[in-house]
């Protein structure tokens, strides 16, 4: 017959039930809250046992071809989820086997059961007919019943169900939501969870506009996020999102960095409030504690954390790299960021961070600039090599190609000021060579700040390069006051070297809280 072809419709392992007709999990008997899309991943590898289902399998399996979302993410996401309704352990599986770059295999010993079809006699349809509407005249007569019935046995089995339940909600490990939350719903889910799976879609599809790190992805990402905090609104994972949007968007687009670390504070925190054991929450607070409220020691232990938590979050390691570099602690912020290259060899941001690290901290120029131009070329659309590559440039003294990004990086960001300084600087390069290029650079720059459009720290560079050091020392007094974020990379700029001597230099790294230039 056709059936007999069909999956068995249970499977057993462990102290696990799987009802892959239904799409039930249950552990001894009690039904375990799991979403769809964890769902389907575990029945995919039941039907595969032993076998390495790869990540594209996975893709193929969970998703409709014509819907796009961070398929990395997502996957990862419900077998995380999985797991954690099996009380399973990447590190030490029982059951779930991560093969690294590749995939996953189930690995634990199972029991498949067939359903066993069977047509009922017309005399049992008959007695229990009867059987139906004498416990239903029970009921509606509240008279005790004459002999057993199942109804008694149901009275007597609902206490040791109810016990089951309650062992497994407390059970050591379980998220609950936050104590106040009113939905009943919301209370039986771990809180990295969406509460459905609109919220969850929403929120995939946020973090694969984000990882383009466009300004118009990131203003895509962010409209996804937010949709998802709409259908979720106790969703922590959605306002991580939101917070990692902001603190991108300064850099990878026009807005302001007051206003984006701003919008970025408040998410984060509203994140760790929904949940403190989120790793991804705690990374995205430390980043803007530090770049944002210039507070290093409480991003610091932020950071940790959010290593603490899961010591492979990508994120925490790339951004906590950035940190050290800007407090002069390069050796480990070159270690941080060769541990979040090997946990993602795949991502260019890691790798243009990697590159300015090498440029700055470690003096590989010519590996830097190679790096660089390789990732330039492979995404011409990607800002991060144009920015660092315009600053080794500058610093190298190689106006031709700085004009060149400084152009790129005005055009990817639609930043009109930076725009409007590119060509003015190509225009005095050509009529006086490198004084030419400053003199008329700074002109522009000046014109621009007053006008409200550009960084003091961009004049204050220009200045300094021209010599012009108490003019470069007043440019960042001003960023310090108007709490400008340029001004964290002052101790590890070069364009600074000739101001390191200075009192007035050294009491500006104190203010921001930067350590003394060695």
């Amino acid at each position: 017959m056709g059936s007999a072809q069909a999956p068995p419709a249970l499977v057993h392992f462990g102290v696990f039930e799987a009802d892959l007709r239904a799409g039930e999990l249950r552990r001894n008997g009690v039904k375990v809250r799991l979403q769809d899309l964890p769902f389907r991943a575990l029945a995919l590898l039941l039907t595969r046992p032993g076998e390495v289902i790869t990540r594209e399998e996975f893709r193929q399996a969970l998703w409709p071809s014509d819907v796009f979302v961070d398929f990395e993410q997502g996957i990862s996401s419900a077998v995380m989820r999985l797991r954690d309704a099996l009380r399973d352990s990447a590190d030490n599986p029982i059951f779930i086997e991560t093969i690294e770059r590749r995939g996953y295999r189930w690995i634990g010993p199972i029991q498949r059961v067939d359903p066993v079809p069977q047509e009922p006699r017309a005399e049992s349809r008959k007695e229990e007919s009867r059987e139906n509407d004498s416990l239903e005249k029970q009921v509606t007569t509240a008279e005790p019943p004459s002999k057993p019935s199942p109804w008694r046995k149901v009275v007597f089995v609902l206490p040791v169900l109810a016990l089951l339940f309650a062992v497994w909600i407390f059970r050591p490990g379980h998220r609950d939501v936050k104590a106040n939350a009113k939905s009943s719903r919301a209370g039986t889910r771990t809180l990295h969870q969406a509460a459905n799976r609109e919220a969850e879609d929403y929120y995939l599809k946020g973090r694969f506009y984000w990882n383009k790190r466009t300004p118009e992805s990131l203003n895509q990402a962010l409209e996804a996020f937010t949709q998802a905090i709409a259908h979720d609104p106790n969703y922590s994972d959605a306002y991580v999102g939101l917070a990692d949007c902001y603190n991108l968007l300064r850099e990878f687009s026009a807005m302001p960095g007051n206003e984006a670390y701003f919008k970025a504070f408040a998410a984060a925190k509203k994140a760790v409030e929904l949940d403190q054991q989120s790793s991804e929450a705690h990374a995205s607070l430390a980043f803007v504690t530090f770049f944002g409220m210039w507070d290093a020691a409480d991003a610091e232990k932020e950071f940790r954390r959010a290593i603490e938590l899961d010591p492979n979050n990508v994120k925490a390691h790339h951004w906590y790299a950035t940190f050290l570099h800007a407090l002069g602690r390069h050796d480990e912020a070159l270690t941080e960021i060769e541990l979040a290259r090997k946990l993602a060899p795949d991502s260019s941001s890691i790798l243009a961070d990697k590159a300015r690290l090498l440029w700055s901290a470690a003096g590989h120029h010519e590996q830097a600039l190679q790096m660089l131009k390789q990732i330039e070329a492979a995404e011409p659309d990607f800002i991060s090599p144009h920015v660092y590559l315009r600053l080794a440039y500058f610093e190298n003294g190689d106006y031709p190609n700085y004009i060149v990004e400084l152009k790129k990086d005005a055009l990817l960001t639609h930043d009109a000021a930076q725009s409007s300084v590119a060509e003015v600087a190509a225009s005095g390069f050509v009529k006086g060579g490198e004084r030419g290029l400053f003199e008329a650079q700074l002109s522009e720059q000046r014109k621009l700040y007053e006008q409200g459009k550009l960084s003091p720290y961009l004049v204050a560079q220009t200045e300094a390069r021209l010599g012009n050091k108490r003019e470069a020392i007043r440019y960042l007094t001003i960023c310090i006051q108007s709490h400008d974020e340029w001004v964290l990379n002052l101790r590890d700029d070069q364009e600074f070297v000739s101001l390191h001597g200075d009192p007035a230099f050294k009491q500006l790294l104190t203010k921001i809280g930067l350590p003394p230039v060695n």
